[in-house]
């Protein structure tokens, strides 16, 4: 029996570890459903480098190694490894649908692993949901509803 999972992008795993207000009680929900284990969550071995600074974001300090290096070690978090087959799927959606780069191989790594679905709180990802991949990969905020939503972008 093939276990349940779902890929979450760096910008997911940061919200939780940086407990950002408009993110933390979504990201709680979702991993509280993983570590019961009725999931697993599935991403990048980019996401490890990544998670350290966002864009836009403050960085991780150094003194937080452990708790981030930790976090990523649970077991059921799977780490999927950025190869060629991934880093040329990354380049067909940067191409296709004007992705950008990293947030590009986060699809593809998602699309290799045969998610459920990709959680972000990406606008321009969640705007993309149900438009890439066959079958169409669904892509919106973290949850644990079942279905995602796809908040209104523009609000």
């Amino acid at each position: 029996m093939s276990v349940r999972s779902r890929y979450w992008d760096a910008c997911a795993f940061l919200g939780l570890l940086r407990a950002e207000e408009d993110k933390r009680e979504e990201c709680r929900k979702v991993i509280a459903e993983a570590r019961s284990g009725k999931f697993m969550i599935v991403t990048s071995t980019l996401t490890l480098a990544e998670v350290l600074w966002l864009k836009g974001k403050d960085p991780i300090p150094e003194a937080d190694r452990e708790k981030v290096r930790k976090f990523f070690r649970h077991a059921w978090v799977r780490m999927r490894e950025l190869d060629r087959a991934i880093a040329e799927e990354a380049q067909e959606v940067v191409w296709k649908h004007s992705v950008r780069p990293k947030d590009a191989v986060h699809v593809a790594t998602a699309l290799r692993s045969t998610v459920e679905q990709l959680d972000t709180f990406d606008a321009d990802l969640i705007g993309l949901s149900g438009k890439i991949g066959s079958p169409p990969l669904a892509i919106g905020r973290p949850n644990v509803e079942g279905m995602l939503f796809a908040p209104d972008v523009d609000a």
